[in-house]
């Protein structure tokens, strides 16, 4: 009898064992991941109506939660400006989840965050709501309106204003855009309906076209060409390089022309400098060619080409040159910006901005400061080297030759009393007629404080090239001289 009950009392504590381990293990082990998986819908609701953390620009909320007058949600998710800020914030919606910083953001906004843990311990003894950290970004709000006034409605457009210095972004803007509000609507019928008007109009509320586009950069590329021909020792800004009205590629009955009846054919030879001031397009291929396909690809991917890691914290769509070995001719067309070279905005802003910097290609990034509750800093990112692409020497060089561009080249309504530093492009869109139209570009030359990139998608060329150099000039005067 004794010994059964022993064998009993055995099973009986091994049994409280396994209660309290499993129960240890559901309320600390795996807490996190059963309140964040995709199936705990209480969860979900809790979140979406609780207090959540606001994103700011210049101190001012831009997203906020507020108290509701719903008798399901006690907070309403408000974006304000959400034209200016939609491709940045994303959306925070109970029918379709998170998109933008809402969602990569989101341990610090709701938080969850492992730094947010003591507060999360005194919100379960005092009862309190959790309010979520507060994120500042580094976006200048008056930086940010008038970048964004450059797009105009109706226009598929992207614009980039960054800091060479630190990698800061100050301004990131793109039409078409939407109101976020119309998806953080406690009706998910409502918020569904209201999907289907903004997709009805030919705009995704999944991405942020300045991160995720990535049109044909046209000669916006030749920086990458010319950095490669600099290198190379073989040319100089100053060295004769033959200009061929057209020039025949390998292997195919096709040609490389320059801008048909502009300045370019109406030399034989001219100065580098020259050259790439007015775009000339068969000296680049032929530099190309003779270069070959590595030494290009290799001055592409240290301004960031093919690197699909980059977040700012936003994610990043890479940029492409191709990796795979291609012939001559297609290489001729490539680095002209074309077949299947591709760039975001964001990308051909890091290549301007790390001219701008000597050489020193900084790492995007978006986020300031993350403060607690309590307002005590939880992190604050320091600016970071993405890559030491080019030299000071090259840099130098290649900051006059974009000088000149603006100066006596295609981006001469772009002419300042703040000397500006620029390359345009124009990419043709297969046989529609259409391009996308391209600036890149810094300023004060002599002293780098912004890097603008502006690109409008599908459009015709005169209008195209009507709002790039001027919008530049436009954005620096607003930005450096503010």
């Amino acid at each position: 009898m004794n010994e059964s009950i022993r064998y009993a009392w055995y099973a009986v504590v091994a049994a409280f064992l396994v209660l309290i381990g499993a129960a240890s293990y559901i309320q600390v082990v795996a807490a996190d991941d059963l309140r964040t998986h995709e199936a705990n819908s209480r969860e979900l609701y809790k979140q979406f109506g609780g207090p959540r953390g606001p994103i700011l620009v210049g101190g001012e909320p831009i997203v906020e939660s507020v108290p509701s007058d719903s008798s399901s949600f006690d907070y309403q998710r408000v974006y304000h400006d959400p034209e200016l800020y939609s491709g940045i914030t994303g959306f925070y919606s109970l029918a379709y989840g998170q998109t933008g910083l809402e969602q990569r953001l989101n341990g610090w906004l709701s938080g969850t965050a492992d730094d947010l843990f003591i507060e999360r311990i005194r919100q379960t003894f005092t009862g309190a709501d959790n309010p979520g950290a507060s994120v500042e970004l580094t976006i200048d709000p008056e930086a940010q309106r008038v970048a964004y006034s450059a797009l105009p409605e109706g226009m598929k457009a992207s614009v980039v204003v960054s800091e060479p210095a630190t990698g800061r972004i100050l301004a990131m803007a793109s039409r078409p855009n939407y109101d976020t509000n119309l998806l953080a609507v406690h009706s998910t019928t409502q918020a569904s309906e209201n999907m289907e008007k903004i997709t009805g109009k030919g705009v995704s509320p999944y991405q942020n076209p300045p991160t995720y586009n990535i049109p044909q950069p046209g000669s916006t590329f030749k920086l990458i060409d010319a950095i490669a021909m600099l290198e190379s020792g073989e040319y100089s800004p100053t060295g004769q390089v033959s200009v061929p009205n057209e020039l025949p590629l390998p292997q195919t009955n096709n040609t490389i022309s320059n801008f048909r009846g502009g300045i370019c054919d109406r030399r034989g030879s001219a100065e580098l400098s020259w050259i790439f001031a007015q775009s000339c397009n068969t000296p680049f291929s032929q530099a190309a060619m003779d270069l070959g396909q590595d030494a290009i690809r290799d001055v592409a991917e240290r301004f960031g080409f093919n690197d699909s890691s980059i977040t700012i914290p936003l994610s990043v769509n890479a940029s492409h040159f191709p990796t795979e070995e291609i012939p001559q001719a297609t290489l001729a067309q490539s680095v002209l910006g074309q077949v299947d070279v591709r760039a975001s905005a964001l990308q051909m802003n890091m290549v301007a901005a790390g001219i701008a910097n000597d050489g020193t290609v900084m790492h995007p990034q978006m986020v300031d400061t993350v403060r607690g509750p309590d307002l005590n800093v939880l992190e604050e990112p320091q600016p970071e080297v993405y890559s030491e692409a080019i030299t000071p020497e090259i840099a130098d060089q290649m900051t006059e030759m974009m000088l000149e561009v603006v100066q006596s080249g295609t981006a001469m309504p772009a002419r300042s009393s703040i000397p500006i530093a620029a390359k345009t492009g124009t990419a043709d869109i297969g046989t529609t007629g259409k391009v996308n139209s391209w600036i890149t570009g810094f300023a004060p030359a002599d002293d780098p404080q912004v890097a603008v990139t502006l690109v409008y998608e599908e459009t015709d060329y005169s209008v195209g090239s009507q709002l790039t150099a001027k919008n530049l000039k436009k954005i620096v005067e607003a930005v450096v001289e503010q």
